[in-house]
């Protein structure tokens, strides 16, 4: 895992399990990744992402993408690179 985080969280919907990340560095579909914060520590893959409600398959430095979670997370958690 990166020491670095490259991503926090700024929203989570519980109804459709995504979190708006506001991105620190590069990410794309596919990469596994690590959240943490608040209790909540689980790795995933990243399977979808999008930009203003438009699929995409990478997102980069200062871009805010939302992305499928696994599980619940809380504003202000922060994803790593795993």
């Amino acid at each position: 895992m990166s020491d670095k985080p490259i991503g926090q969280v700024t929203h989570y919907f519980p109804k459709v399990g995504v979190a708006v990340v506001k991105l620190t560095a590069g990410l794309k579909v596919g990469d596994t990744v690590k959240l943490v914060g608040h209790g909540a520590e689980f790795e995933q893959t990243v399977t979808s992402m999008q930009v203003d409600h438009e699929p995409v398959e990478k997102g980069k430095k200062g871009h805010e993408v939302a992305i499928k979670v696994d599980q619940p997370v809380h504003e202000k958690a922060e994803l790593f690179k795993a």
